[in-house]
């Protein structure tokens, strides 16, 4: 091969090697452009995994969400549905044994949810006495103010829990809590219900209590055992609620489960009965919701007979203690809270001025914001049974901070330190105690502090 054909060989063969590396460079582009795309993906779905969680309140229970015995009768399964909330189960449903009996009590709300307004028309009718039952629940919208939009979407989720569990309709509660006045996207929820129905099982209360949380930062539960005749009796509940929290029963989503023999109607007694020393003794913002919902079922398979005389009277005890406990923790997880607060008032004319007193002071921004800043200031206490509009004598009142006496006969009593009061103010539960010198009439309610927290949270809620 002569030198010009080496030139023109070796020119072909750079021309060759450069339309090779353009090629490559190409590839190799689309690639990295490909691996970019999916780092980013990946990233994205890092950053919401490790996206900082919402800090628990300071007075959550130390123990965390508490073991809860099986209820014979009960199941329950939970659900992504993208109601609102990604990458978390907002939808639950459980699933009643044939027989159970059921109770409930509701918000008094004037522009109360389809949801509540459903629960009541169907407890209301006499149902028979071997049939199943059904609740579903759903976060991140109330379904509340959305006129027939909202009635309709109530029937296609309840339609759709009753055919997948095949339930009469009117056995098929439910209950939405979230947003007010935006239309809920039910085919979300009827979407996830044949997943929801799979999943069914006895010992998913925990995943239950977390899927119906909002602006919560805990799960709520609670539960009693008691013996009766032939053996024990379970009770276990949950709870949601943080805020929009007073009493007009129940201000709050609650289910409670027994394993006892009852009657709807001895059950439907007992939960009315203990409705006002419990959930209407609670208040976190004075605002009532409009889904309040408090569910009560009794799938009667305890071996124990059924609940009557003596086993009747420690059975209710322990339904009020389970109440109570579940009112108690919605305030320990009021919004922003870092004080559980108890005022305890006696001596009033009547129940229901101590009921006014009790709750004008639970109730009062300026006493609320001087619990948060630990500065014990009992004028506002004084100032805040003035407006209560119950029967009060100035120079009959006492005011106590748990054991330290503050005020006595119209005035400070002589004794009192400012330092007594700011150590009783500091610690994380507070008794303020009111007694008014005038009668047998009295009332506890519970309360939590006003912090610059709960302003974030609610300034920010639909954002």
């Amino acid at each position: 091969m002569g030198k010009t054909d080496w030139k023109a060989e070796a020119k072909s063969l750079k021309k060759k090697v450069k339309a090779m590396k353009a090629k490559l460079s190409e590839a190799l582009g689309d690639i990295v452009e490909d691996v970019k795309e999916e780092a980013g993906e990946v990233a994205g779905k890092v950053a919401a995994a490790i996206k900082p969680a919402k800090p628990v309140s300071p007075l959550a229970p130390k123990g965390g969400f508490p073991t809860l015995p099986v209820i014979k009768g009960v199941e329950f399964a939970a659900a992504e549905a993208g109601v609102k909330y990604k990458n978390r189960k907002d939808v639950m449903l459980i699933r009643l044994a044939p027989g159970t009996a059921m109770a409930g009590v509701f918000t008094r709300s004037s522009t109360r949810s389809g949801c509540v307004r459903d629960c009541q028309d169907k407890l209301a009718l006499k149902a028979p006495a071997d049939t199943g039952a059904a609740i579903i629940v759903n976060s991140g919208n109330s379904n509340a103010f959305t006129g027939k939009v909202g009635d309709v979407a109530v029937s296609a989720v309840t339609s759709g829990v009753a055919t997948a569990l095949s339930l009469p309709a009117s056995r098929v509660f439910s209950s939405s809590t979230g947003v007010i006045g935006e239309p809920l996207p039910h085919e979300k929820i009827t979407d996830v219900i044949p997943q929801l129905v799979a999943d069914l099982r006895e010992d998913a209360i925990e995943m239950a209590a977390h899927a119906m949380m909002t602006t919560d930062t805990f799960p709520k539960g609670a539960s009693a055992t008691i013996e009766g005749e032939g053996g024990p009796i379970h009770i276990a509940g949950i709870a949601k609620g943080s805020g929009m929290i007073a009493p007009d029963m129940a201000t709050m989503l609650v289910y409670i489960f027994t394993d006892a023999k009852i009657t709807p109607t001895a059950l439907q007694k007992m939960l009315s009965r203990n409705v006002d020393a419990t959930f209407n003794s609670i208040t976190v913002d004075s605002d009532t919701s409009t889904s309040d919902t408090l569910l009560l079922a009794a799938t009667g398979q305890s071996p124990a007979a059924p609940v009557k005389g003596a086993v009747a009277k420690a059975f209710e005890a322990a339904l009020h203690d389970v109440m109570r406990d579940l009112a108690l923790q919605v305030i320990r997880d009021g919004e922003g809270a870092t004080k559980l607060v108890e005022i305890a008032v006696t001596g009033a004319a009547t129940d229901g001025d101590a009921a006014k007193v009790a709750f004008a002071i639970a109730n009062s921004p300026l006493v609320k914001t001087a619990v948060a800043g630990q500065d014990p200031n009992w004028g506002r206490i004084v100032a805040a049974i003035g407006k209560s509009g119950a029967v009060a004598d100035r120079d009959r009142l006492t005011i106590r901070f748990g054991d330290v006496i503050v005020a006595k006969n119209g005035w400070r009593f002589p004794s009192y330190k400012e330092e007594d009061g700011a150590a009783h103010f500091r610690q994380e539960e507070l008794l303020i105690r009111v007694d008014m010198g005038l009668g047998k009439g009295k009332r506890s309610v519970w309360t939590c502090d006003l912090t610059n927290r709960y302003i974030e949270i609610n300034a920010d809620y639909r954002s």
